[in-house]
């Protein structure tokens, strides 16, 4: 099998020569660009310096030579950016504060302080001693002694009127970009692409503090901003997808995060009444027109209890499978899913083995959850979520070395 072939047969659950693996598909597989060097070192690659694709999260853009290395069969396709093929004319040297030799696409973005925190247009900062970017209340601040903000619908109409569908010369230069990146591999390719996506979330209008409280007393108010959100992403989909399909294996339609790490973010009659149509409404549009591009929905923790709602919605794959949320686990989870979804990571506990084990315990954990998961197929290889900077990069290997044996 190609890479390409082997991770559309595993997300069509047919039988794979070997299982196919994942590192940074998309933003919640990846690794920080802290621990990249050290991966290159262990695997005795030439040294170079990590482009940091994810400047909040502080991500390296994998090179393919450490995708071969790990045997990995996915690249990831962004508006104008991809680790398909060189792009050294989008790239540019920053230390980061002398802490990291690097490269970034905005390099002015950066302010170094004197005691050492560097800040990120403006309103983000990275101290001294961390490893991702922070902002004040995540960026949400929300004062509970005022009114609930309520959205503006007439506002949201409006803008959507004015900027909410793709121009066909911005779709002409996009699939020319597709097409390059298709012919220089072949990988499958996971695109995570501006107009394609159905425009919802739990933590949107507002915040994660807000939007919830938001579906709980003004259901009415949710209910209309979601269907201007899924009619013009629906007519994006329309006009986009064939022109799109040939060169998109996975396309990243939400990254929306549902769960805590014991429970939801809103109840499952929440999901059902004011996301579950709108989901599906978009999805149902991406499979008319691009009826082979796997449709990814992102959803970090203890969502086990939303996962036939999200089958029913018409996504085609899930991730991060955070089984260590939760009272269920990884075997639970494959249970509800078999044959209906397909999973895209829960390879090891991503809070607590990974981080806190030995290379040994690492391996332990993934021969006792990959025999389960790659069951009837409909699985792909990789952390649960993102290789943060403190892992040790044997973990690494010995996680990729581990799952390449099934």
């Amino acid at each position: 099998m190609t890479r390409r072939e082997r991770v559309m047969a595993a997300l069509n659950f047919q039988p794979t020569d070997k299982l196919p693996k994942d590192l940074s598909g998309m933003r919640s597989t990846g690794i920080s660009c802290f621990a990249y060097p050290k991966l290159i070192d262990a695997l005795g690659l030439a040294p170079r310096r990590p482009r940091v694709y994810d400047t909040g999260q502080m991500l390296a853009l994998p090179d393919t030579d450490v995708l071969d290395a790990l045997d990995c069969d996915v690249v990831v396709v962004e508006a104008g950016m991809t680790n398909a093929f060189p792009q050294p004319e989008i790239w540019h040297d920053y230390d980061f504060n002398g802490r990291l030799p690097a490269q970034v696409q905005r390099p002015d973005a950066y302010k170094a302080q004197p005691d050492g925190t560097i800040s990120m247009d403006g309103w983000s900062t990275m101290v001294p001693d961390g490893y991702v970017f922070n902002a004040e209340h995540a960026g949400q601040n929300i004062d509970f002694l005022a009114d609930l903000p309520i959205p503006d619908v007439k506002a949201h109409e409006e803008n959507l009127k004015k900027n909410g569908i793709i121009s066909d010369e911005y779709l002409d230069e996009l699939v020319k970009f597709l097409q390059k990146a298709r012919a220089s591999t072949d990988r499958a390719i996971f695109a995570s692409l501006p107009y394609l996506n159905p425009g919802i979330s739990i933590g949107a209008f507002g915040g994660i503090g807000v939007f919830p409280i938001l579906c709980l007393e003004e259901p009415e108010i949710v209910a209309s901003l979601h269907e201007l959100s899924s009619e013009y992403a629906a007519k994006n989909a329309a006009k986009m997808g064939q022109a799109i399909a040939p060169y998109v294996d996975v396309l990243m339609a939400t990254a929306d995060d549902w769960g805590t790490q014991n429970s939801l973010m809103a109840s499952p009659s929440v999901f059902r009444e004011l996301f579950l149509p709108y989901f599906r409404r978009f999805n149902e549009a991406m499979h008319v027109s691009a009826p082979e591009t796997k449709i990814f929905m992102h959803s970090c923790g203890a969502i086990y209890d939303i996962i036939d709602m999200i089958i029913e919605a018409k996504f085609d794959v899930l991730n991060p499978v955070q089984w260590s949320a939760g009272k269920q686990g990884y075997a639970e989870w494959k249970n509800k899913a078999k044959g209906r979804i397909a999973f895209w990571g829960g390879g090891v506990d991503s809070q607590h083995t990974l981080p806190l084990g030995s290379v040994d315990d690492v391996v332990k954990e993934i021969e006792q959850v990959m025999p389960i998961m790659k069951e009837s197929s409909g699985y792909v290889f990789c952390n649960i979520h993102n290789i943060l900077a403190e892992i040790q990069p044997e973990k690494v290997i010995a996680m990729y070395k581990t799952a390449g044996r099934y």
